[in-house]
């Protein structure tokens, strides 16, 4: 089977991590037990595990002209990646993200964007060709929305497949519907959106049927500990979540994201595409890091082979 060709557009950040017990209150100061530094950045994130699980990719991004700049080119670089399209910007500095993980798992993480911020319509007209290569093109939103509408808009007039992760959670203009070939919220993404809360498999399903009806192909709706609800005009399917012990759920959408863009990519139905997608972020939630817990092809297929087989 031949690779597929991912264009990731999106976000290149240093995440900074602090473990403590829990998140401290207003005003309160605890003691941490643990920092560490992890490249991040839901763009970067998902390239990485789209590499990891064989795809051929290029990343569209903008990091500052500093350390963590430089050191994150080369990381992207050792993971096989195509940076040609990553600019270094000499005005802005490098995207970071500040993260509180709970040691039992759960995070909360502020974003300073930096030069994604600055990640401009040009930039997305300069990488045309890889864009014409590409069999799918992903996107979130942690860069300036304008940038993501036009780079959406030319990708679906180039007939390519688009995966939208609409996370962190914003509003859309409703002209980006149509032009998205699938949509992945999680819970609070897809209430933000349709306005339905979602909590279990039949509000997941509403809130599907609200997106189908805007104008998306598809939809996968992540569950968490719920599993995952996926839907199109054809049907409708629901994958358990697998049980996991979990250290750190920061990219567990991220390496979602790039399992489901390789195996769309590689012509699998999108129920199959989000089986390897669901095992790659079961498997990325028991390491710690961004990037560090994404899993490889032979790692997600061992997975779930034993999983069958259990």
């Amino acid at each position: 089977m031949k690779p597929s060709h991912i264009l990731v557009i999106g976000s290149l950040n240093m995440d900074l991590v602090v473990t403590a017990p829990r998140t401290p209150d207003e005003g309160e100061t605890i003691m941490g037990s643990r920092f560490q530094r992890f490249f991040g950045g839901k763009g970067a994130n998902q390239a990485v595990s789209g590499a990891r699980l064989g795809g051929s990719v290029t990343m569209l991004g903008r990091l500052g002209a500093d350390v963590f700049g430089n050191e994150q080119l080369q990381s992207l670089k050792d993971e096989g990646i195509d940076v040609r399209y990553i600019t270094q910007d000499h005005h802005q500095p490098s995207g970071v993200a500040s993260i509180i993980l709970e040691e039992y798992g759960k995070n909360r993480i502020i974003v300073v964007p930096g030069a994604n911020g600055a990640i401009s319509r040009q930039d997305i007209d300069v990488a045309e060709r890889a864009m014409k290569r590409a069999d799918v093109v992903v996107l979130q939103l942690e860069i300036p929305l304008d940038t993501v509408a036009h780079a959406v808009k030319k990708a679906a007039q180039m007939g390519k497949r688009v995966i939208l992760n609409p996370a962190p959670a914003q509003m859309l203009d409703s002209s980006l519907f149509h032009c998205i070939s699938v949509i992945t919220p999680n819970e609070s993404e897809a209430k933000l959106l349709t306005g339905i809360d979602v909590h279990d498999k039949a509000s997941a399903r509403k809130a599907a049927k609200e997106l189908l009806n805007r104008g998306v192909g598809q939809v996968i709706i992540t569950l968490g500990s719920g599993g995952v609800y996926g839907c199109s005009q054809r049907g409708e399917f629901h994958i358990h979540a697998h049980r996991v012990k979990p250290v750190d759920t920061v990219a567990a959408g991220d390496a979602f994201s790039g399992g489901l863009a390789v195996a769309l990519g590689e012509g699998r139905a999108l129920l199959a595409a989000a089986k390897l997608a669901n095992a790659a972020a079961a498997i990325a939630v028991t390491r710690p890091g961004a990037q560090p817990s994404m899993p490889t092809r032979g790692e997600v297929e061992a997975y779930l082979r034993n999983e069958e087989n259990a």
